[in-house]
């Protein structure tokens, strides 16, 4: 394939690293570096969309209010952007770190705001064959949009279902589309070095299993194509408990575990760390605690 010169500066510029992006959720030292992959796992109602906002907030806030401004893609395929939380979140956080002055000022807070939201380009995809299809027209985006550092997929595991119904008795066949895109990101991600956030579900597993025990360890089991673990160099185990509240509050609040376990992909030993937080959500987003 014939490369442009301006495909070759993106390709070649070193992107900006997400090391920095939380402190309290990866190991010392350990936060996503270029060319890394960051995946999101856990049941439904663990806390995964709120964790995956306030990293991708962190990313488009300016690096005055405590961001890292950076160019985020978002590849929507669950259909379940909340853009209105979204602003919520990024507006409350703009409003504790900019001074009075500007934030009485609606116009220039908004103006903020407006900035943070250019930086981010959302794309839906419906199935499997859409997101290969995404991905290879992702080169362009790469090449015209050097300051992009953040790829979102929310989720990974969108179509898996529909990918095994379609594959028939074959699991190759099966697998063969997550395959695809794996192999294609896997190449974007040795090229351009951008970082790649996304989420994946716990898979159903059968009712008939022996012990809860071991359904729930089934379902922190990676399921999906060897192509995609590969890529994985940083984990998040998402958990979610009750805890009864403080003096005077008659609800129990919700706190959410992350067990993070991390392999750095430049590394030939292959040495994992592991980090585990908690946090809580509030109407400005996630607050660790």
């Amino acid at each position: 394939m014939n490369e442009s010169g301006a495909q070759l500066l993106a390709r070649l510029e070193t992107r900006r690293s997400l090391k920095d992006i939380e402190c309290l959720l990866f190991p010392e030292g350990g936060g996503p570096d270029c060319g890394e992959v960051v995946e999101l796992f856990g049941m439904e109602g663990t806390g995964k969309t709120e964790l995956l906002y306030h990293l991708l907030s962190r990313c488009l806030l300016p690096e005055d209010a405590g961001g890292l401004q950076r160019d985020v893609l978002f590849i929507d395929t669950d259909y379940s952007l909340d853009m209105l939380r979204l602003v919520s979140i990024l507006d409350a956080r703009l409003t504790a770190a900019v001074s009075p002055a500007v934030s009485s000022s609606s116009g220039g807070q908004d103006e903020m705001l407006s900035s943070c939201l250019s930086r981010l380009l959302v794309v839906h995809c419906s199935s499997s064959s859409q997101l290969l299809l995404t991905l290879h027209f992702l080169e362009t985006s790469l090449s015209s949009r050097p300051g992009l550092s953040l790829l979102v997929i929310d989720s990974i595991s969108a179509f898996y279902w529909l990918d095994r119904s379609g594959g028939g008795a074959s699991a190759a066949k099966q697998e063969e589309k997550l395959t695809k895109c794996s192999e294609l990101l896997g190449r974007l991600l040795r090229e351009y070095r951008v970082t790649v956030f996304t989420s994946c579900h716990p898979i159903r597993r059968s009712c008939s299993s022996s012990s809860s025990s071991s359904s729930s360890s089934d379902a922190d089991r990676p399921y999906l194509c060897r192509s995609w673990q590969r890529l994985v160099t940083h984990r998040l185990l998402c958990s979610r408990q009750e805890v009864a509240g403080g003096a005077g509050e008659e609800k129990r609040q919700q706190v959410f575990t992350v067990h993070c376990s991390s392999s750095s992909s430049s590394s030939s030993s292959k040495t994992k760390a592991h980090r585990s937080s908690s946090f809580v959500v509030t109407d400005a987003g996630v607050k660790f605690i």
